[in-house]
């Protein structure tokens, strides 16, 4: 038989054997079991274990991602959450993983702005009746009482001494402290990662890139990206108006985000992305675009003062550098995307996009006007 030639051969239950000194050999156990075919996996166990051998335990090995780069790959920096290696599942097509999120992006686009032309309509619709309101609240506050210590009158008068960009931007801020608290919460670390931080490796592609534009994992980074955007609220606000600008920050925050896909896919390097800071340097950069002459400081190192066109300068070069080089602390080329949008919003955009408004405003004024004909019947 096949089993007995084996035996033979010095094979014994799959093992290279060698009889023992003194010991009965495999081929006389075989014939004092007879025949090993009855037996099955039983007969197996027991020669194995007569024969003094025993498998060795096999090794696990840690599961490896498909790029095959290790878990520190993922940990660029303190601002980024520790993401595990098999969160992100790098596509056999990279390309085509960036036809979904091109077309979210320009949708989200076209769709923040006609939002933004809807909601000046309606402000400027109720601003007269705002007025009239407000007269009519002065002339009861004048009348009424008024209690001391009273702690809605103080934050009423908080918020009534803010400028139209700081009262615009404090909802964005509110926002991203929430999110920031979020992180926090153990029981939510999947749900953070999966819809609030952005790489084209993830198997959620287009919410992330809006989403991440309000995330922040590091507080420093969250302190350090609110107060930029708390600096230069009242100009932006003031150059594009309250409607707008919201408008311009959603998708900035996008385009930012497809810019940094492009990129790792270009690069090879699908690492999570999250933070504001894309949306932030399109507000930045359309400020030094439209007011260069204007003066800016570092906090930290108030007596050096410096122009806003040659910090747009410098932003961009250090940005550019740093996609080019593979510099990891920072998304480089969503800094980049950001800064880029805002420069050809101010100089292109406005007049292309904002200034076109009106063939959608007077569609939906219409709608508002006439309204569906009462009786439904068609003449």
């Amino acid at each position: 038989m096949a089993w007995r030639g084996l035996a033979q051969r010095g094979w014994c239950c799959g093992q290279a054997w060698a009889p023992p000194a003194g010991g009965r050999s495999c081929e006389e156990l075989t014939a004092a079991l007879g025949q090993p075919r009855l037996l099955g996996r039983r007969f197996n166990v027991f020669i194995q274990q007569k024969c003094g051998f025993r498998k060795a335990p096999r090794k696990v090995e840690p599961r490896r991602s498909d790029t095959g780069t290790s878990s520190e790959a993922y940990k660029r920096s303190a601002l980024i959450p520790p993401v595990e290696e098999t969160a992100f599942y790098p596509s056999p097509y990279p390309i085509r993983t960036l036809v979904k999120p091109l077309l979210f992006t320009v949708g989200f686009t076209g769709c923040a702005f006609g939002s933004a032309a809807i909601w000046q309509y309606e402000s400027l619709k109720s601003r007269v009746q705002s007025y009239f309101d407000g007269i009519k609240a002065d002339w009861l506050d004048s009348i009424r009482p008024q209690k001391e210590g009273d702690f809605r009158k103080e934050i009423n008068k908080w918020w009534n001494n803010l400028s139209d960009g700081q009262r615009t931007v404090t909802g964005i801020i509110a926002a991203n402290v929430f999110v920031f608290c979020l992180w926090r919460v153990p029981s939510l670390q999947r749900t953070m990662i999966r819809y609030f931080t952005s790489s084209p490796a993830s198997k959620v592609l287009c919410s992330p890139m809006l989403l991440s534009t309000f995330s922040h994992f590091s507080l420093f980074h969250m302190a350090a990206n609110m107060y930029v955007l708390w600096s230069f609220s009242s100009s932006i606000v003031n150059i594009l108006g309250q409607e707008q600008f919201m408008a311009v920050y959603l998708s900035a925050g996008v385009i930012s985000n497809f810019v940094s896909y492009v990129c790792k896919v270009a690069t090879g390097r699908y690492g999570p992305s999250l933070g504001a800071s894309g949306a932030i340097m399109t507000v930045l950069a359309a400020v030094c675009t439209k007011i260069p002459e204007g003066r800016l400081a570092i906090i930290f190192l108030p007596m050096f003062t410096f122009t806003a066109g040659n910090a747009l300068k410098a932003i961009i070069a250090v940005d550019t550098a740093g996609m080019i080089l593979g510099w990891k602390f920072f998304d480089h080329a969503a800094h980049l995307g950001g800064a880029l949008f805002g420069i050809w919003y101010i100089t292109y955009g406005h007049e292309l996009i904002w200034k076109n408004r009106e063939p959608l405003v007077k569609i939906w004024h219409e709608m508002r006007t006439n309204g569906p004909k009462k009786g439904g019947g068609s003449k």
